[in-house]
């Protein structure tokens, strides 16, 4: 009887075995996931930044503009609700809001109810580009994901999940 094959080895591996090396009392299993989950979420940005460097949009530019796509017609939140949803501070906010605005994806309009508040909505254009932008995203990350069977991927989902609630309590 054939014994399964051992896995390939990757940069983790390299790392762990050279901490055995120096420090066997170490227990790494944690380095062993939270290095692969930071180097995957690394490699997967960069591959989603050019999916959207091509719609002249940077990953936080469009985070902001899927935001607002996501909250139904009519596209509208306040700058405050964005910063809360996008976790970014006004300022860091403001500087992608005037880009975009500047690029003819969103306007701010006062908010009628509060004199000191504003509105933001997509134009016409920003709902264009927000729909050609998140099919490209998912592009991407679809190809990645094809590297597991259907079974193992919606694993892979249900045990990140319960691992970032976890860690978000």
């Amino acid at each position: 009887m054939n014994a399964a094959p051992e896995p390939r080895k990757d940069p983790v591996d390299a790392i762990i075995e050279q901490w055995a090396e120096v420090r066997p009392d170490l227990d790494t299993a944690a380095m062993e996931v939270f290095g692969r989950v930071y180097r995957l979420a690394r490699a997967m940005g960069d591959r989603i930044e050019k999916a959207y460097a091509r719609y002249g949009i940077s990953r936080g530019e469009f985070d902001v503009l899927a935001t607002l796509r996501r909250s139904g017609e009519p596209y509208t939140l306040s700058p405050r609700q964005l910063s809360a949803t996008l976790m970014l501070t006004t300022g860091g906010m403001t500087g992608r809001l005037d880009k975009l605005e500047r690029a003819g994806l969103l306007r701010r309009s006062p908010d009628p109810h509060d004199r000191r508040g504003l509105h933001v909505t997509l134009t016409g254009e920003g709902l264009r580009l927000t729909d050609e932008a998140v099919g490209a995203g998912l592009a991407v990350q679809t190809e990645a994901l094809s590297a597991l069977d259907g079974e193992r991927a919606a694993q892979l989902a249900d045990l990140l999940r319960e691992l970032l609630s976890a860690t978000e309590r």
